[in-house]
């Protein structure tokens, strides 16, 4: 019998995480992903001797990709260190609830660990109470801000 597996993603798994991304956007009311978004991820995670972001995907046993994660190293002034910030935590909704949230978070802690830091953060709606009660359980704490965006032009 197969289970369900976490693992660095492929080149080859791009097109799909990139579905899986406007699925996100999608199901957080967000604007949609830019067209090319899988170019992009590759040239991110590929074409660079030392990519910052990480990419892991769920993969059920039969081979589909279910869900993904992304992290990348950031800096915290306030702590003066480096911390792990994953950017997205993603599973279709047909894949909750059979532990691959809780695998791709032990992949997540395990890149954190094989770069040396020491903490992990995130964020999620504050309407998303599946995911805050995924994370309570894990036994995050959170911090209530608002989140702003503001174009560099």
């Amino acid at each position: 019998m197969s289970v369900p597996l976490v693992r660095h993603a492929h080149p080859e798994d791009l097109p799909r995480v990139a579905e899986l991304a406007a699925e996100h956007a999608a199901y957080e009311n967000a604007a949609p992903p830019p067209p090319g978004l899988a170019a992009g991820l590759h040239r991110l995670l590929f074409a660079t001797e030392a990519p910052r972001l990480r990419c892991l995907v769920a993969e059920l046993p039969d081979g589909t990709v279910a869900g993904y994660a992304t992290c990348a190293p950031e800096i915290s002034t306030w702590g003066a260190a480096e911390y792990l910030h994953m950017d997205c935590l993603y599973l279709t909704e047909t894949a909750r609830g059979h532990g691959l949230g809780a695998l791709l978070m032990a992949a997540i802690r395990r890149e954190a660990r094989a770069l040396g830091l020491t903490e992990i953060q995130w964020q999620t709606p504050t309407w998303n109470d599946g995911a805050i009660r995924f994370y309570d359980r894990l036994g995050a704490t959170s911090k209530e801000k608002r989140r702003y965006s503001l174009p560099a032009r």
